[in-house]
């Protein structure tokens, strides 16, 4: 795998078994087996590309978006509140929370059974941060070749310059990720105003040191281990596959038999295939697997193969395409079918829980009231023989601005409030009120009465909040 394809002779078609991994080097925990990434460019590579460096400049900007006096997209852990734009999400909500990552799920079950792994080659953190780190790694130490030397060299100024620019770039990186992550749950200013000048909590100095450790060794050392050895997704994607899911695949058809040749000999007389062993699919493969060994669950479907390989159809003159996005019922010259029952449940798993998540976060309640009974008596007759119940209101204002509420109770005739009926609220405060009720025995019809408490904005009376509660009489 580590040799330079240059260095081949071609005038001699000699026949090459297909590729199978040496054994001695399969153990991809030895450091000294590490795989080098060659450098492709082509049209799935600059895909690739451009769309990790949006989600990352997307991912490390949009802390800093303002919505009103916070910012647009703010976890709240001390207050319990996550804040996404708009939408304020409390616990009571976690209806919505839990809505929100079932249609995470079955959109990647959904795309996966239909193109395969393309989350884990185009969009997974994890995909997307190794290779900028291997961006840096390029133009740091050089190309593929040179690093592989580099590493077998004695230390000297050169390697020691370019190894310690290199690992101070991919700490530096690690560390905007994990201020960056920090500040999702700590407002942006706050937070790198306290960093910068040492005022931080020793809580968010812990969490920026272990996300920095943690980015810089996930995606500057074991890279492949995580998404062959660590990553579950890996695992079990093959339970959503099926030979119409799209793949990255070889054409051994075409492909067979494989083996160097010179650009103007005619392999069909030499009875090879188009493949010429170069081996290139493999050194530009982040993950360090043959595609031409068949189907793998190493394979992330990042396209790096299928750009080498298309440079290399082209500078031999043969079609592009002996590696390609194709399906298992192509590659074997079966018609390929688009619907099919698992693409279709899932697709309708998928719109019915968008349309949950919209029905629930348009019926979120600005305010809400929980009622909860004194459970030291169910009631008591005061001195002027009226039936009394204690209640303890909990009266949460979900808005951003503070309100002024009143209180009622619907269902129980002619009663009379004992406490505080009209009550002010901050923005996101919880109000503990005890109050009590009392009425006339005369007026209870039976010793269980269902009643209603309600709360009414007394500035905007479209907000309001109900709950049901039981008063108990003799």
């Amino acid at each position: 795998m580590n040799a330079d394809s240059n260095n081949r002779d071609y005038s001699k078609a000699e026949r090459i078994k297909i590729h199978q991994p040496d054994a001695g080097k399969a153990d991809r925990f030895n450091p000294r087996n590490r795989i080098y990434v060659r450098a492709v460019d082509g049209l799935w590579s600059k895909l690739r590309r451009r769309m990790g460096w949006v989600a990352m400049l997307f991912f490390l900007l949009l802390p800093w978006l303002p919505w009103g006096d916070r910012q647009a997209v703010w976890f709240n852990l001390a207050e319990q509140k996550f804040h996404i734009f708009g939408l304020t999400i409390w616990p009571q909500d976690l209806t919505l929370l839990a809505a929100l990552f079932m249609i995470a799920a079955f959109g990647l079950f959904f795309v996966t059974t239909y193109l395969g792994r393309v989350w884990c080659g185009y969009t997974c953190p994890q995909t997307v941060w190794t290779f900028i780190f291997i961006w840096f790694e390029e133009k740091l130490e050089g190309p593929r070749n040179k690093r592989i030397k580099m590493d077998q060299m004695p230390w000297n100024f050169d390697k020691i310059w370019r190894k310690t620019a290199k690992h101070g770039s991919w700490l530096l990186i690690s560390f905007l990720t994990a201020t960056t992550f920090v500040s999702y749950f700590v407002p942006t200013g706050e937070l790198y105003l306290d960093v910068l000048t040492l005022n931080a909590s020793g809580g968010v100095y812990f969490w920026i040191i272990f996300f920095t450790l943690a980015t810089y060794g996930n995606a500057g050392w074991m890279r492949e281990i995580m998404c062959i050895h660590m990553c579950p997704y890996a695992r079990f994607q093959a339970a959503m596959f099926d030979k119409n899911t799209y793949i990255v695949g070889y054409d051994a058809a075409r492909g067979e038999t494989r083996g160097p040749r010179s650009r103007k000999a005619d392999p069909k007389e030499m009875g090879l295939g188009d493949c010429i062993d170069c081996d290139l699919c493999v050194q530009v493969c982040p993950t360090g697997i043959d595609i031409r060994n068949g189907m793998q669950y190493e394979c992330i479907n990042c396209g790096a193969c299928i750009d080498a390989c298309d440079q290399t159809m082209d500078r031999m003159g043969y079609a592009k395409g002996l590696i390609s996005y194709t399906t298992e019922n192509k590659l074997e010259g079966k018609q390929e079918k688009v619907m099919r029952p698992k693409l279709v449940g899932y697709g309708v798993i998928l719109t019915l829980m968008i349309l949950v998540f919209v029905g629930l976060a348009a019926t979120i309640s600005p305010l809400r009231i929980d009622v909860i009974r004194d459970r030291n008596a169910l009631y008591r007759q005061d001195n002027r023989g009226m039936i009394e119940n204690t209640f303890t209101l909990k009266i949460l204002n979900k808005t951003e601005v503070n309100h002024v509420y009143r209180l009622s109770v619907e269902g129980l005739p002619n009663y009379r409030w004992i406490g505080e009926q009209t009550v002010s609220v901050n923005a996101g405060e919880v109000l503990t009120l005890p109050v009590s009720v009392a009425v006339d025995p005369v007026e209870l019809k039976r010793p269980i009465t269902k009643i209603n408490i309600r709360v009414v904005a007394e500035d905007v009376p479209d907000v309001d909040a109900v709950q049901e509660t039981r008063f108990f009489g003799p």
